[in-house]
């Protein structure tokens, strides 16, 4: 129904990389929120109040904060996607992150809320009315939030949204919850105590955990968390398809908001290749990387060193220098740049299996320290860190490819 829907609404539905296309996207997403949360609030409402029932009355307060998360999101989506000025040069698209931040305020404000109400009922319960219609209303408003979660779902992944992405699960978590509600309804009418207010307080912690969930998830972005492994392999493997290019080291990804991503990588050439062709042959991965993932993209050329016999004496010092530390560490895929002041050697290390991140890191940085003081011309650089088996051989070589 939603691709129907989206066929119906949106021009040019398929060009996702449009921004106004993307706007389109997400404003149709909050639309159909707005609509669907006000009838399953009202209902909810009106059904909770009926049966006096605080689970029922926690629930339709639970889709009034998904209302307020859908008209948040769609001011979002119309700010965010403002263009750039003299004082924000990369845009305001981190402006959809900042309006998730504010949704998972106004979740964990209600669930905060809901909690306290679900405690009085458990100190002063009160008989719930059981009422099969009511509650075959009910689950109806489970389909709705199923297929709220589905089209969410859809629009996050077609237009690479995390906001749209949280809002789909918690959906799915409403569906949950309500799910629960109408079971422990049924349940209560045959037991002889009454555990609404239980299940009011379920719901209003599971409330709280998603608010949290989503402020955690947001509050990553915007202080620029480590970019999707995904991403990261797709970029390595376009660049690496370029003529001359047989390695890359140091992407950076700096995410400016959904659609506005700005990377940079050092894309490794030998330095017999003509420089004016390789800018050449730069300039259209770039402009390919746009194309095909929506990123500005800026690609470094690394001229490596064909010279075999100064490589051979870096490699043997810098390998004499990691076993000194620990003789189970070990260099690999070493290369060679010379600059004006100095020489950069790239490379990845090995290290035992048992090694864990944080001592990885240390482990980085000690060699690091060692690498400097032992030659200030050398800059070493350790483009990745792999943990092997003591057993396995894995030499330190020096890899180049022959163009003729």
């Amino acid at each position: 129904m939603i691709k129907l829907i989206i066929k119906a609404f949106i021009k040019n539905y398929e060009s996702i990389n449009d921004k106004k296309v993307r706007e389109a996207y997400g404003i149709l997403a909050g639309v159909l929120g707005i609509i669907c949360n006000l009838l399953l609030f009202v209902v909810k409402l009106v059904i909770g109040l009926l049966i006096h029932s605080i689970a029922v009355i926690s629930d339709s307060f639970n889709n009034l904060s998904d209302l307020g998360s859908s008209i948040i999101t769609v001011i979002g989506v119309k700010m965010s996607n403002r263009p750039a000025d003299p004082e924000h040069p990369f845009g305001h698209g981190r402006i959809e992150y900042i309006s998730s931040l504010i949704v998972s305020f106004i979740i964990i404000t209600v669930g905060l809320q809901l909690l306290k109400g679900s405690f009085e009922k458990i100190l002063t319960p009160e008989e719930v009315i059981f009422s099969p219609l009511l509650l075959t209303i009910l689950a109806l408003s489970v389909l709705i939030k199923v297929w709220m979660f589905s089209y969410n779902k859809y629009i996050s992944k077609k237009i690479n949204s995390g906001l749209h992405n949280a809002t789909a699960f918690d959906s799915l978590n409403d569906a949950v919850a309500t799910g629960a509600v109408i079971g422990t309804t049924i349940l209560g009418h045959y037991l002889p105590f009454a555990i609404d207010g239980f299940v009011g307080l379920a719901i209003s912690l599971l409330i709280l955990y998603t608010g949290y969930k989503i402020a955690k998830d947001t509050v990553n972005l915007l202080l620029g968390a480590s970019p999707n492994p995904e991403l990261v392999q797709e970029i390595n493997s376009l660049v690496l398809r370029g003529k001359y290019i047989i390695g890359t080291h140091d992407l950076k990804v700096h995410d400016y908001g959904p659609g506005r991503i700005i990377a940079s990588i050092h894309a490794e050439v030998l330095d017999t290749v003509n420089i004016v062709e390789a800018h050449g042959i730069i300039d259209n991965l770039e402009r390919q990387i746009s194309e095909e993932l929506g990123i500005n993209m800026i690609i470094h050329i690394d001229p490596l060193s064909t010279d075999t016999e100064e490589t051979t004496r870096i490699n043997g010092l810098l390998t004499a220098l990691v076993h000194q530390i620990n003789d189970q560490y070990r260099l690999d895929h070493v290369r060679m740049t010379k600059g004006w002041d100095c020489t950069n050697v790239i490379c990845s290390l090995l290290v035992p299996t048992e090694l864990d991140q944080d001592e990885q890191k240390k482990v980085r940085q000690i060699i690091l320290q060692k690498t400097a003081e032992t030659n200030h011309r050398l800059n070493l650089v350790i483009d990745s860190i792999t943990p092997v088996h003591p057993d396995s051989e894995t030499p330190a070589v020096l890899r180049l490819v022959d163009f003729k």
